[in-house]
Protein backbone atom coordinates (compact mmCIF):
# COMPACT_ATOMS: atom_id res chain seq x y z
CA UNK A 1 0.00 0.00 0.00
CA UNK A 2 2.75 2.23 0.95
CA UNK A 3 4.80 1.97 -2.78
CA UNK A 4 1.22 2.42 -4.26
CA UNK A 5 0.63 5.84 -2.20
CA UNK A 6 4.42 6.92 -3.39
CA UNK A 7 3.42 6.14 -7.07
CA UNK A 8 0.04 8.41 -6.92
CA UNK A 9 2.23 11.09 -5.29
CA UNK A 10 5.08 10.99 -7.58
CA UNK A 11 2.88 10.44 -10.88
CA UNK A 12 1.12 14.02 -9.98
CA UNK A 13 4.26 15.96 -8.93
CA UNK A 14 5.83 14.88 -12.00
CA UNK A 15 2.58 15.41 -14.32
CA UNK A 16 2.02 18.52 -12.31
CA UNK A 17 6.00 20.47 -12.28
CA UNK A 18 7.21 22.62 -14.50
CA UNK A 19 9.65 19.94 -16.08
CA UNK A 20 6.94 19.09 -18.49
CA UNK A 21 6.41 22.68 -19.80
CA UNK A 22 4.44 21.38 -22.84
CA UNK A 23 1.82 19.87 -20.14
CA UNK A 24 1.73 23.17 -17.46
CA UNK A 25 -1.61 24.07 -18.60
CA UNK A 26 -3.54 20.89 -18.71
CA UNK A 27 -5.24 19.29 -15.21
CA UNK A 28 -4.62 16.61 -13.60
CA UNK A 29 -7.43 14.95 -15.52
CA UNK A 30 -6.75 16.01 -19.04
CA UNK A 31 -3.19 15.15 -18.54
CA UNK A 32 -3.72 11.31 -17.71
CA UNK A 33 -7.04 10.61 -19.94
CA UNK A 34 -6.01 12.93 -23.09
CA UNK A 35 -4.20 12.10 -25.96
CA UNK A 36 -2.54 13.98 -28.49
CA UNK A 37 -5.78 13.58 -31.44
CA UNK A 38 -8.20 12.59 -28.25
CA UNK A 39 -11.35 14.40 -30.35
CA UNK A 40 -13.04 15.22 -27.41
CA UNK A 41 -14.13 18.63 -26.77
CA UNK A 42 -12.14 19.00 -22.90
CA UNK A 43 -9.08 17.07 -24.92
CA UNK A 44 -9.39 19.46 -28.55
CA UNK A 45 -9.29 22.56 -26.20
CA UNK A 46 -6.09 21.20 -23.91
CA UNK A 47 -4.16 19.92 -26.89
CA UNK A 48 -4.92 23.52 -29.05
CA UNK A 49 -3.41 25.16 -25.99
CA UNK A 50 -0.31 23.08 -26.45
CA UNK A 51 -0.24 23.73 -29.95
CA UNK A 52 -0.17 27.53 -29.42
CA UNK A 53 2.16 27.74 -26.98
CA UNK A 54 4.58 25.96 -29.15
CA UNK A 55 3.54 27.99 -32.35
CA UNK A 56 4.12 30.78 -30.10
CA UNK A 57 8.26 29.67 -28.68
CA UNK A 58 8.92 28.93 -32.79
CA UNK A 59 7.84 32.69 -33.42
CA UNK A 60 9.85 34.16 -30.46
CA UNK A 61 13.01 32.03 -31.91
CA UNK A 62 12.66 33.32 -35.52
CA UNK A 63 12.11 36.92 -34.30
CA UNK A 64 15.78 36.66 -32.43
CA UNK A 65 17.01 34.78 -35.63
CA UNK A 66 15.71 38.08 -37.39
CA UNK A 67 16.97 40.46 -35.79
CA UNK A 68 20.55 38.91 -35.59
CA UNK A 69 20.41 38.09 -39.36
CA UNK A 70 18.39 41.37 -40.61
CA UNK A 71 16.13 38.93 -42.24
CA UNK A 72 13.90 41.66 -42.74
CA UNK A 73 15.52 44.03 -44.85
CA UNK A 74 15.43 44.57 -48.57
CA UNK A 75 15.52 46.68 -51.61
CA UNK A 76 18.69 48.14 -52.61
CA UNK A 77 21.79 50.18 -50.66
CA UNK A 78 24.08 52.56 -51.73
CA UNK A 79 27.03 53.84 -50.09
CA UNK A 80 29.82 56.00 -50.70
CA UNK A 81 33.00 56.21 -48.74
CA UNK A 82 36.55 58.03 -48.37
CA UNK A 83 39.58 57.48 -46.58
CA UNK A 84 43.20 55.84 -46.69
CA UNK A 85 44.75 53.35 -49.19
CA UNK A 86 47.84 51.82 -48.19
CA UNK A 87 47.86 52.47 -44.32
CA UNK A 88 50.85 50.34 -43.69
CA UNK A 89 52.51 51.86 -46.64
CA UNK A 90 56.23 50.80 -44.94
CA UNK A 91 58.24 52.64 -47.64
CA UNK A 92 55.94 55.92 -47.61
CA UNK A 93 55.71 56.61 -51.53
CA UNK A 94 52.36 54.44 -52.03
CA UNK A 95 50.09 55.82 -49.47
CA UNK A 96 47.00 58.04 -50.64
CA UNK A 97 43.54 59.05 -50.36
CA UNK A 98 40.78 56.87 -52.03
CA UNK A 99 37.32 57.77 -52.42
CA UNK A 100 34.47 55.12 -53.93
CA UNK A 101 31.06 53.95 -54.07
CA UNK A 102 29.20 50.64 -53.10
CA UNK A 103 25.85 48.91 -54.45
CA UNK A 104 24.16 46.08 -52.18
CA UNK A 105 21.02 44.44 -53.48
CA UNK A 106 19.64 42.98 -50.48
CA UNK A 107 16.10 41.70 -52.50
CA UNK A 108 18.69 39.00 -54.11
CA UNK A 109 19.51 37.83 -50.35
CA UNK A 110 20.50 34.33 -49.66
CA UNK A 111 19.37 32.68 -46.31
CA UNK A 112 22.49 30.43 -44.68
CA UNK A 113 22.85 28.72 -41.21
CA UNK A 114 25.56 31.34 -40.71
CA UNK A 115 22.90 34.56 -41.84
CA UNK A 116 21.95 36.02 -44.80
CA UNK A 117 24.27 37.28 -47.74
CA UNK A 118 23.11 39.66 -50.47
CA UNK A 119 25.40 40.69 -53.51
CA UNK A 120 27.47 43.66 -53.00
CA UNK A 121 29.75 45.64 -56.02
CA UNK A 122 31.52 48.70 -55.93
CA UNK A 123 34.39 50.82 -56.99
CA UNK A 124 37.03 52.92 -55.88
CA UNK A 125 39.98 55.22 -57.23
CA UNK A 126 42.57 56.27 -54.89
CA UNK A 127 44.82 60.04 -55.17
CA UNK A 128 47.47 58.05 -57.67
CA UNK A 129 44.71 56.87 -60.20
CA UNK A 130 44.74 53.37 -59.04
CA UNK A 131 41.49 51.87 -59.64
CA UNK A 132 39.74 48.61 -57.91
CA UNK A 133 36.32 47.44 -59.56
CA UNK A 134 35.06 44.57 -57.50
CA UNK A 135 31.53 41.83 -56.75
CA UNK A 136 30.80 39.61 -54.06
CA UNK A 137 29.35 39.09 -51.37
CA UNK A 138 27.89 40.76 -47.91
CA UNK A 139 27.08 39.95 -44.60
CA UNK A 140 24.72 41.83 -42.06
CA UNK A 141 24.71 41.22 -38.17
CA UNK A 142 22.36 43.73 -35.65
CA UNK A 143 23.38 44.46 -32.58
CA UNK A 144 20.66 46.93 -31.41
CA UNK A 145 21.61 49.91 -33.36
CA UNK A 146 25.03 48.64 -34.50
CA UNK A 147 25.70 46.58 -37.34
CA UNK A 148 28.57 44.36 -38.10
CA UNK A 149 29.02 43.54 -42.14
CA UNK A 150 31.56 41.09 -43.33
CA UNK A 151 32.28 40.73 -46.43
CA UNK A 152 34.66 39.07 -49.70
CA UNK A 153 34.81 40.49 -53.13
CA UNK A 154 37.07 39.43 -55.97
CA UNK A 155 38.27 42.29 -57.95
CA UNK A 156 40.15 44.25 -61.17
CA UNK A 157 43.35 46.35 -60.13
CA UNK A 158 44.67 48.72 -61.98
CA UNK A 159 47.57 50.48 -60.55
CA UNK A 160 47.89 53.74 -62.86
CA UNK A 161 50.55 55.71 -60.60
CA UNK A 162 49.83 53.66 -57.28
CA UNK A 163 51.30 50.86 -56.12
CA UNK A 164 51.54 47.73 -58.05
CA UNK A 165 49.83 45.19 -56.18
CA UNK A 166 51.23 42.19 -58.64
CA UNK A 167 48.07 41.52 -60.28
CA UNK A 168 45.41 42.14 -62.20
CA UNK A 169 42.95 39.91 -59.84
CA UNK A 170 42.63 41.32 -56.72
CA UNK A 171 40.58 39.64 -53.82
CA UNK A 172 39.32 42.54 -50.73
CA UNK A 173 38.46 41.35 -47.28
CA UNK A 174 36.71 43.84 -45.07
CA UNK A 175 34.89 44.30 -42.39
CA UNK A 176 32.45 47.33 -41.40
CA UNK A 177 31.64 48.10 -38.25
CA UNK A 178 28.06 50.78 -38.53
CA UNK A 179 25.38 52.78 -36.51
CA UNK A 180 22.47 53.97 -38.15
CA UNK A 181 21.42 57.32 -37.69
CA UNK A 182 17.90 57.76 -39.19
CA UNK A 183 15.43 55.58 -41.06
CA UNK A 184 17.48 53.91 -43.65
CA UNK A 185 20.66 55.39 -43.20
CA UNK A 186 23.74 54.17 -41.70
CA UNK A 187 27.05 56.05 -40.89
CA UNK A 188 30.30 53.25 -40.42
CA UNK A 189 33.89 52.82 -40.75
CA UNK A 190 35.41 49.73 -42.42
CA UNK A 191 38.58 48.19 -42.80
CA UNK A 192 39.44 46.09 -45.78
CA UNK A 193 42.75 44.27 -47.29
CA UNK A 194 43.73 43.66 -50.73
CA UNK A 195 46.14 41.29 -52.11
CA UNK A 196 46.41 38.76 -54.34
CA UNK A 197 46.71 35.27 -52.48
CA UNK A 198 50.52 34.79 -54.38
CA UNK A 199 49.19 34.34 -57.91
CA UNK A 200 50.70 37.38 -59.05
CA UNK A 201 54.42 38.54 -59.98
CA UNK A 202 54.51 40.42 -56.17
CA UNK A 203 52.38 40.20 -53.30
CA UNK A 204 52.69 43.06 -51.20
CA UNK A 205 48.92 43.51 -50.52
CA UNK A 206 47.30 47.00 -48.90
CA UNK A 207 45.12 47.31 -45.83
CA UNK A 208 42.81 50.55 -46.14
CA UNK A 209 40.62 52.22 -44.24
CA UNK A 210 37.28 54.32 -44.82
CA UNK A 211 34.01 56.20 -43.34
CA UNK A 212 30.86 55.34 -45.14
CA UNK A 213 27.55 56.69 -45.31
CA UNK A 214 24.58 54.14 -46.92
CA UNK A 215 20.87 55.40 -47.86
CA UNK A 216 18.98 52.44 -48.64
CA UNK A 217 15.96 52.62 -50.87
Amino acid sequence: MKKLTLFFIATFFFANTHALPAEKDRSFFQKIFCGENDKHAVCQTTNNTKRNANKQVKIKKNKRNQNLFNNNEEGQNISVYTGTFDLLDKEGDDQTNLVGIEHRNEDLFRDTWIGRFSPTTGAFVTGKSSVYLYTGIEAKYNLGPVNISPSFAPGYYQAGDGKNLGSALEFKSEVKIGVDLFKNTNLGYSYSHISNNDWGDVNPGTDNQSITFSKKF
